[in-house]
């Protein structure tokens, strides 16, 4: 999606965010502004998310070395990048990583202003400012980590804070109106399922086990001059974005993890500084958390190996236009069910260029939206049965797909008039190929 829509022109970009995903529409932006300068390809798309990795875990790093001494600052920062949500998202073409990094930095120079507010310096503040005001015009859900900060902020900085807040509110309030008015985009998410609340609370528990053993003030000089602890800001910071979300999604679904990415920054601070304590427990603790630490590594190198092949990726675009390319003939008809999965094509242009989009009237492009347009129901079922085959790519069976009359219509088609040959799957999507039937009765449908 990142790729086809940041590589628009700026008045065709600026047409399709006034329709459909403004929300995204600054991370376009800034895209569009990269692809112009160093090519359009897939190491573009991806790199911005790998430095914004990096520069998140070294916020991590000095905020914990502010607020918990240099040893529990490393820790954390270490902690922080082999977790296997900030590996995935950091290979991703999205937002979400330079978000993470954004907030982590927002957090480390709000610890800042509040440190320096007896000198009055602007500063921090405007740093601070700056920061979450990015956060939050690169996803809206971004201002859920502006809530916590609002809350764990002393009562000696309550005033510049609320002060910085409301610039940031009003700086953002008209993107997020235009958001809110295009919320049609998520109809596709589900709502938390009882796993995603088990999930939450067995680790909102785990963190608040790491927050017991954490430290409430470290005894090194630096952090004694920060009127925070490190738990006061870790355990919110992971546990409030998350809860909020679940909360919000009991009204309307809303509730995706990669949404709150920047939560995992209060998990890393407490890892590390419960870590840095290691040395300090007796020797047969010692050896126990030793331990512990070199089993958790064991189990994290696969799931890291793992997640820089194309099997790692949620959706594997590359997987899917290789097997489609492969399976597709002269006389086949390619169909989306749901239609959103023709974006998956717009990643290989070249491949799915020359091959007959059975649905497609217009394209994302000249539509100015994120899918295209198609054809009336009446001509997608004629041109449905006048290819020698179908593929039809479709989500995994079990995962959301939109129940519309035209996908009713689809499913009608390819029950009469063709006949499953085999399936093929990639992760985040499947190929289903149809041939046409050719027994007595589909000539008699289609006598009829």
């Amino acid at each position: 999606m990142t790729l086809d829509l940041a590589s628009r022109s700026l008045p065709d970009l600026w047409e399709t965010l006034g329709n459909i995903d403004a929300v995204h529409g600054a991370y376009y932006l800034l895209m569009h502004v990269l692809f112009g300068l160093f090519g359009t390809d897939l190491l573009v798309l991806r790199l911005p998310s790998a430095l914004a990795g990096a520069l998140a875990a070294a916020g991590v790093t000095a905020l914990g070395a502010r607020l918990a001494g240099t040893r529990a600052g490393i820790l954390a920062g270490l902690s922080f990048a082999v977790l296997p949500d900030i590996q995935k998202y950091s290979q991703e073409g999205r937002s979400y990583s330079l978000v993470c990094a954004l907030v982590v930095w927002a957090t480390y120079f709000l610890v800042s202003a509040v440190n320096t507010g007896r000198r009055r310096p602007v500063t921090p503040w405007i740093v601070y400012g700056a920061l979450i005001s990015a956060a939050c015009i690169l996803h809206q859900f971004a201002a859920l980590a502006l809530v916590v900060h609002g809350l764990v902020v002393p009562g000696c900085a309550r005033r510049p804070w609320a002060y910085t807040a409301a610039l940031v509110v009003a700086g953002v309030a008209p993107l997020a109106a235009l958001g809110m008015a295009q919320s049609q985009q998520v109809a596709w998410i589900e709502g938390a399922t009882g796993g995603d609340y088990r999930r939450f609370a067995i680790l909102a528990s785990v963190a608040m086990a790491l927050s017991y053993f954490a430290p409430p003030r470290n005894a090194d000089k630096v952090s004694r001059e920060v009127p925070f602890s490190l738990r006061a800001i870790a355990l919110p910071l992971f546990i409030m974005p998350t809860a909020l979300l679940l909360l919000m999604s009991l009204y309307k679904p809303l509730y995706v993890e990669r949404y709150v990415l920047y939560g995992l920054v209060g998990l890393a601070l407490l890892l590390g500084t419960v870590l840095d304590r290691v040395p300090e427990l007796g020797r047969g603790l010692r050896v126990a958390a030793l331990v512990a630490v070199a089993l958790a590594v064991a189990l994290l190198i696969p799931e890291s190996l793992r997640l820089r092949t194309p099997e790692g990726r949620s959706d594997n675009v590359t997987d899917l236009a290789v097997t489609l390319s492969r399976e597709y003939a002269p006389g086949d008809g390619i169909l989306y069910m749901p239609v959103k999965l023709r974006a998956w094509s717009l990643a290989y242009p070249s491949v799915s260029r020359d091959m007959f989009d059975v649905t497609q009237k217009l394209t994302p492009a000249v539509s100015h939206g994120l899918y295209g347009t198609e054809w009336p129901s009446s001509q997608i079922r004629e041109r449905m049965r006048s290819r020698a085959r179908i593929l039809v790519v479709t989500y995994p069976k079990g995962r959301y797909a939109e129940i519309t009359e035209t996908e009713l219509m689809k499913e009608r088609v390819l029950a009469d008039y063709f006949t499953r040959a085999h399936t093929i799957r990639v992760n985040g999507a499947q190929v289903t190929v149809y041939k046409p039937r050719t027994t007595a009765a589909a000539t008699e449908l289609a006598s009829s």
